[in-house]
Formats: C-alpha cells, sequence, structure tokens
C-alpha cells in the first residue's frame, strides 16, 4: 500500500512518517514539492503516487499571522483540503485530515462533542472548519481528526516555549482561563495509524473524531507541571519557579481570539478504534525528557 503524507516535516508530520510506515510506502514531498497554494501540485502528486491513503497534516497554523493572511490561510487549510478530498473520492482512497479545537467558540464549561455547533472566534479556525466542510462535501471515505495544543521536541509550541523563556527571564506570565490538554503529536500520529488500520477493513468508520490526551489543565497549570518537572531535576532555579504569575487572555492582546474551553470529549474515537488514551502529564514529560537531552547533547 502506497501512503501520501502532505505536511511531513511539522511537528504531526515528524512523527507521522514513522506511525504509518508500518501500514506500507509512506511517500512525503516537502512544502517547496507539494505545494499547498498551488492546486496543481497537489494534483500531480497524487496522480504520480497513486496513493491508496492520503494523509493531510500540512497547513497555515500560524493563528496570529494568519488574521492578516487572511487568503493564504484559506488557500492552504481549505482550498488545498478540498482539492485532496476530491482526489481522494475519484481514486476510491482514504483521506486522513487534521483539523482543531479552534472550529468551536470556547463557551461552556464542557468537552466539546463531534456534533456540536462550531463557531470560530478567529481566521484559524475559520479556515480549518471550512477544509471539515469541504472534505465531508465529497462523500468520500475519511477520518477528520481534531486535536488540541498540539506538542512536540520539534517546531515551536507552547511547552517548548515555557521552558525557553524560564531561562531566559525572572518573571513569566501565563494566562490561566484557557483550559485543553496538551496532546503530543506522537500519541497523534500512534493513534491515527491504529485509527487508519481499522478503517482500512471497517469503511464503516468513516466520519469526524476528536483526538486529544486525557484530563484537562489551564495553560498556566501546564507551565507550572513543566516548571516543576523541570526544576526536580535540577534544570529550573526555585526563583524561576516562583516567578511564575497567571493572567487573563484579555491581557494577552494577542491578533487572534482564543477559545477559553478547548476540552474535546474522545469518547468516540475510543469506542470506535479501542484506544485507551493516557493522561497530558505523559506526553508532556515525554517531550521534556526529548527536550533536555538535546540541551545536554548541544555543543558548548
Amino acid at each position: 500500500m502506497r501512503l501520501l503524507l502532505l505536511g511531513g516535516q511539522g511537528q504531526v508530520g515528524w512523527e507521522l512518517q514513522r506511525a504509518l510506515a508500518l501500514l506500507g510506502e509512506v511517500v512525503a514531498p516537502t512544502r517547496a514539492e507539494a505545494d499547498l497554494t498551488r492546486p496543481d501540485s497537489l494534483r500531480r502528486w497524487v496522480q504520480a503516487v497513486q496513493p491508496q491513503v492520503i494523509v493531510n497534516a500540512a497547513g497555515h497554523t500560524a493563528v496570529d499571522r494568519a488574521e492578516t493572511e487572511r487568503e493564504l490561510a484559506w488557500q492552504c487549510n481549505a482550498e488545498a483540503a478540498g482539492m485532496l478530498a476530491e482526489q481522494a473520492a475519484a481514486r476510491g482512497a482514504w483521506l486522513v485530515h487534521f483539523s482543531s479545537d479552534y472550529v468551536f467558540d470556547g463557551s461552556g464549561q464542557r468537552p466539546w462533542l463531534e456534533d456540536d455547533e462550531a463557531r470560530p472566534l478567529n481566521v484559524y479556525g475559520s479556515s480549518k472548519l471550512e477544509s471539515e466542510a469541504r472534505v465531508r462535501a465529497c462523500a468520500g471515505r475519511h477520518l477528520i481528526l481534531r486535536t488540541s495544543w498540539v506538542h512536540a521536541a520539534r517546531r515551536s509550541n507552547f511547552v517548548a516555549a515555557v521552558l525557553r523563556r524560564a531561562g531566559a527571564q525572572e518573571s513569566l506570565c501565563v494566562v490561566d482561563d484557557q483550559i485543553g490538554a496538551p496532546t503530543g503529536a506522537e500519541l497523534v500520529a500512534d493513534v491515527t495509524a491504529h485509527a487508519l488500520r481499522v478503517a482500512l477493513l471497517q469503511p464503516e468508520v468513516s466520519g469526524t473524531y476528536h483526538l486529544a490526551a486525557a484530563g484537562a489543565a489551564s495553560r498556566f497549570e501546564v507551565a507550572r507541571h513543566v516548571l516543576a518537572w523541570a526544576h526536580a531535576r535540577g534544570h529550573v532555579c526555585q526563583r524561576t519557579l516562583d516567578a511564575l504569575r497567571p493572567m487573563s487572555s484579555e491581557h494577552l492582546h494577542a491578533p487572534a481570539r482564543r477559545p477559553l474551553n478547548s476540552r474535546l470529549d474522545t469518547g468516540k474515537l475510543q469506542r470506535c478504534f479501542g484506544v485507551a488514551l493516557p493522561p497530558w502529564q505523559v506526553g508532556v514529560e515525554r517531550v521534556l525528557t526529548e527536550l533536555l537531552e538535546h540541551q545536554r547533547e548541544a555543543p558548548p
């Protein structure tokens, strides 16, 4: 079996190259080779590879920049997904597409279900919601996987940023009103490969699912866990730990509004695919271990 992977150099894509290799031959062109802003480029890759599965882990993920790069975000997220969905449907191939908790407005306190009304607060969320609509419109076999707060040792993300900033300044202010579950790219990739393996045998599971680590915490609580873990291992001083301060989202003055409630109900995913999702702390500590190992190995 041949699998075409878009976004293979990103956080999730990098892990998918490993996880999907167990299912068949993975072809992962670079972003320059498969240009999301050029439909003909994507079409040529699908025609050349003739995949049985297309996995779309690519997109415009700079949430704040998307506010001023609306057309680019729309091309990379919505239009590219639509093109890939058309190509997959025409060939009877599966399409795996990744979406986000940002399709919701963050109201309420309970975890979001897959069929809850989506009302994104920003351009990024709107473009991801449209990408979902275009995938479903093709009525082909697909898995839409909504994730939240993805992190890895590669690339920029919240967990890595907290560790980096802890060594650069005495005071660290983190919002305490955004609630979600940090989800490791490794977990996303492994669950995706497992779900796809099931889907190839049971096509009736085609649909939308929430994929996130178990539990929930505010970004402030996640930052406190990161610093406490690093402090216990001698990598962060007590003064830095004491200098962590909570703040509200309204004081961020970020270009894009973030949802306050990013909890995702993963019950449907667990029931359909027979998976148990680990607590978010497991993935965070795995990434921290890898980051600190990289620091020790770096030349002075």
